[in-house]
C-alpha cells in the first residue's frame, strides 16, 4: 500500500464565475479501519484563498502549521494578503525543499486573485505544479473525481449551481472508494462571502 493511501482522502477544487468551491470528504481512517469521522482537510490561510490537503494526515497538519507561520511572515513584512500564484509557489518550494524526505501530501490550492478571478491548482508531493482552469483532484479518489467532474462541469456556473456539482461530484466519487467517505466538507467562495456547508453522505 502506498504511504499516500494509508489514511485516505478525496480533495476536489472547482472554478465557477467570480467564485470557487473547495471540497473534502471527513473520514480519517488506518488502512480500512475509520479512526474519525470529522477530519479537517482544507485549511484556511485567508478570507480569498484556501488550501486541500490530501495524503498522510500527520503530514498534512505539520504542513498546514509551516504555511500559515509563513503567510503571518509575508503579511507583516509585507502588510497585506498573498495573491494565490504567490502562496501557490511558495508551497511548491516548501515540498521541492524537503525532497529527498518529503512531505507525503498533494496539496490543492484555491484563491480569487486580482480583479475576482479564481485560480487552481495542485500539486505532487515534491512540488510540481499542474495548474487548471476548470477543476482539479486530490487523493485517493481522484480517478472517479476525474470522471465525475468531467462529465459534470459547466464554465461560469453561479455559487448555487457550483456547490450542487461540486457536491454530486465529491459524494458519487467517495462511495466507489473504501478509503474515503463519511460524508463532505464544502466551501463556496465568492468576492462578498464565505458559504460552509456539511454534506451527509453514506455513513459504511
Amino acid at each position: 500500500m502506498s504511504i499516500f493511501e494509508y489514511n485516505g482522502s478525496a480533495l476536489v477544487a472547482m472554478v465557477g464565475k467570480n467564485c470557487f468551491a473547495i471540497a473534502s470528504d471527513r473520514r480519517l481512517g488506518v488502512q480500512l479501519q475509520t479512526v474519525a469521522t470529522d477530519f479537517q482537510r482544507v485549511f484556511k490561510i485567508h478570507d480569498r484563498l484556501y488550501i486541500g490537503l490530501s495524503g498522510l494526515a500527520t503530514d498534512a497538519q505539520t504542513m498546514h502549521q509551516k504555511l500559515v507561520f509563513r503567510h503571518k511572515l509575508y503579511q507583516l513584512r509585507e502588510e497585506r494578503d498573498m495573491k494565490p500564484q504567490t502562496f501557490a509557489s511558495l508551497v511548491s518550494a516548501l515540498l521541492y525543499e524537503k525532497r529527498f524526505g518529503p512531505y507525503f501530501c498533494q496539496p490543492v490550492i484555491a484563491g480569487l486573485g486580482d480583479n475576482d478571478e479564481p485560480f487552481i491548482c495542485t500539486m505532487d508531493c515534491l512540488g510540481a505544479k499542474e495548474l487548471a482552469k476548470d477543476f482539479v483532484v486530490s487523493g485517493t479518489a481522484s480517478e472517479s473525481l476525474y470522471g465525475a467532474c468531467e462529465s459534470m462541469y459547466k464554465p461560469d456556473m453561479e455559487p448555487e449551481e457550483l456547490f450542487e456539482t461540486v457536491s454530486q461530484a465529491l459524494l458519487s466519487s467517495i462511495d466507489r472508494d473504501c478509503l474515503s467517505g463519511w460524508g463532505g466538507y464544502v466551501l463556496i467562495v465568492t468576492p462578498t462571502e464565505v458559504q460552509e456547508k456539511i454534506l451527509k453522505g453514506r455513513m459504511d
